[in-house]
């Protein structure tokens, strides 16, 4: 279908990528740690393929999979090597205990990103709040997104349509803080009794 730029080569990079990747996507990873995203390329297949650290990305979506601490800085890094992508934000700023977050309304980790992103790039958050392994699963889920571009986020829409998602869009990226709440409500509730093997999700009354 497309090609499908991932920075980062951990947990949430694989569950994407493989996912992606599985259905007719080309994956391509770009980490500062190049033999774990060569061996990433290996285990997803279809072929994967590994670009150097700070390059320009191929794909038009380029998923930011790094922790949210590094993440701003990532972007920063990259610099006009980012120009007109859309940046999709993963990240969640869990607290320590993971009961709340270290951002605060306005300032969310993808209106960070945006603030140093490049002219002409488009940040979306997604992906925040299903867990890793009910992407890996690769069921039918529904997944939120919010962003301020509507072009960008009709594509990151149609990406998630793609790999069997229900796109649901909750907004302009201002609604990226309530995203990362909506991450805390799934932990909480997957820790007080449903366990890791749900996900969150609306239903027509």
């Amino acid at each position: 279908m497309t090609t499908i730029s991932i920075i980062g080569s951990g947990n949430m990079a694989a569950a994407i990528g493989t996912r992606a990747a599985n259905h007719g996507h080309t994956i391509e990873l770009m980490s500062r740690n190049t033999a774990k995203a060569q061996a990433l390329a290996d285990q997803i297949g279809n072929g994967a393929t590994v670009a150097a650290f700070g390059a320009r990305p191929a794909g038009d979506i380029v998923i930011v999979a790094v922790l949210y601490t590094g993440a701003v800085d990532v972007v920063a890094q990259y610099g006009d090597a980012l120009a007109g992508k859309i940046l999709v934000d993963i990240t969640n700023p869990f607290d320590a205990d993971v009961r709340g977050l270290v951002t605060t309304a306005g300032n969310s980790v993808s209106e960070q990103i945006a603030a140093v992103a490049p002219e002409g790039a488009h940040v979306v958050k997604a992906f925040n709040s299903i867990l890793r392994g009910v992407l890996a699963e690769d069921t039918p889920v529904d997944a939120f997104f919010a962003g301020d571009s509507a072009a960008a986020k009709a594509q990151v829409a149609a990406f998630l349509e793609s790999v069997g998602m229900r796109a649901l869009d909750a907004g302009g990226l201002d609604m990226a803080y309530a995203l990362e709440w909506a991450a805390i409500l799934l932990v909480g509730v997957a820790r007080n009794g449903a366990g890791f093997d749900i996900a969150l999700g609306t239903e027509a009354g």
